[in-house]
């Protein structure tokens, strides 16, 4: 897969888009205001891996937080500004790394342009956040007062699969695609480019046709996301698709998995994602077979105290679990460590090589002893 060229921007000292990997984000769930509770939030999404954080800020209190929560945590932060954008400018006069701005409820252009003049001289990005579920009214982007969102024709636009049929009114996505261009005109007319954009709704192919319009007429990088995915089970495999597919065909620079569930799940989830198309590598991927009739052992209980055992593991490495002799033997000597377990007992893989038999009430402990041995081999600097 060949990535879309992108101008890269820094947020904080994360660089996104340009020869960047993609990166993960989260964001707290935390009330911004209790600043001790923030910040230990963050610090446990740090060591979940997420690499940069976005805070919401409903009103000045919020916006002053930022910056003792900015001086404890380790990540770039984002402020997540909507309807007012005195909040962005207290954001910024906190240090904050990185502004998010809804064309959809901040859509005075003189205060767009005030906003952006200000991060100009800051040299902090700006991530044009467009979402279904907050769109300008139909026929008024950039106008200040417009309808009642139950009454701005937007929910009466195409979407879906009936966004691509034929019709001489609008769809969805292209409702999306000019709001998000919009601003990136009045952002573009103050010779700003630190810019990224996000073009998220809740459906999978209204998002993926978005993203693939926009992708064709800026240079700018792409935040991807399916906005209010779900819970952990049905909203990660939403995400997974929807962001599957555009990753796959280069598009997107840095995502986030928004789930009604712990942050950190959001960050495993993501990195999951990444792994899956091989645009990551961070930790261990475990490869574990299903299960079925022919297992003489628990290969479901091993496959899943290996992985519980990996998640805080950075070493790339790669670990088949695997239940028969009809595909295990084949996969575990593929793996950097495989064990292919049989009857009461299982034979354990190095690089291919056959190391170690070892009896099924040994296979945890043993095949944890063969991971821990391999990571810190992969980790030793070369002679």
């Amino acid at each position: 897969m060949q990535r879309r060229a992108t101008k890269a921007v820094w947020v904080g000292d994360v660089k996104v888009g340009g020869d960047a990997p993609v990166t993960v984000q989260s964001m707290t769930k935390t009330d911004t205001r209790d600043v001790a509770a923030t910040v230990r939030q963050i610090l446990e999404l740090e060591e979940a891996g997420c690499e940069i954080i976005r805070c919401a800020v409903p009103d000045m209190e919020a916006a002053q937080a930022l910056g003792p929560i900015k001086r404890g945590i380790h990540i770039p932060l984002v402020a997540d500004i909507h309807f007012h954008h005195q909040l962005a400018l207290e954001s910024l006069a906190q240090g904050v790394d990185c502004l998010r701005l809804n064309p959809g409820n901040i859509r005075d252009p003189n205060r767009v342009r005030e906003v952006v003049a200000e991060a100009k001289t800051r040299a902090v990005p700006i991530r044009i956040g467009v979402n279904f579920g907050s769109l300008p009214p139909v026929g008024a982007i950039g106008v200040t007062r417009g309808q009642h969102r139950h009454a701005d024709g937007v929910n009466e636009l195409r979407k879906g699969s009936e966004a691509s049929g034929e019709g001489a009114e609008i769809s969805v996505v292209d409702h999306m695609v000019a709001t998000g261009l919009w601003e990136i005109g009045l952002l573009e007319d103050l010779d700003f480019d630190l810019i990224k954009i996000s073009l998220k709704a809740y459906d999978i192919d209204t998002t993926v046709e978005a993203y693939r319009r926009l992708s064709r007429m800026v240079p700018y990088p792409f935040h991807l996301g399916i906005t209010e995915a779900g819970t952990a089970r049905s909203g990660s495999l939403r995400t997974a698709i929807g962001l599957g597919i555009l990753l796959y065909e280069g598009i997107g620079d840095t995502i986030r998995v928004s789930l009604a569930d712990d942050s950190r799940e959001e960050v495993e989830v993501g990195y999951e994602i990444l792994k899956a198309l091989g645009l990551r590598k961070r930790g261990a991927q475990v490869i574990a077979c299903p299960s079925c009739g022919r297992a003489d052992v628990d290969i479901r209980k091993l496959a899943n105290d290996v992985e519980g055992l990996l998640k805080t593991m950075d070493t790339t490495i790669k670990v088949a679990i695997m239940g028969c002799e009809v595909n295990g033997p084949g996969e575990a000597k593929d793996a950097d460590v495989g064990i292919a377990a049989g009857a009461g007992r299982a034979v354990i893989f190095r690089k291919g090589r056959k190391t170690r038999i070892v009896a099924e009430a040994d296979m945890l402990t043993a095949l944890m002893e063969e991971i821990n041995a391999a990571a810190e081999e992969a980790a030793a600097p070369s002679p």
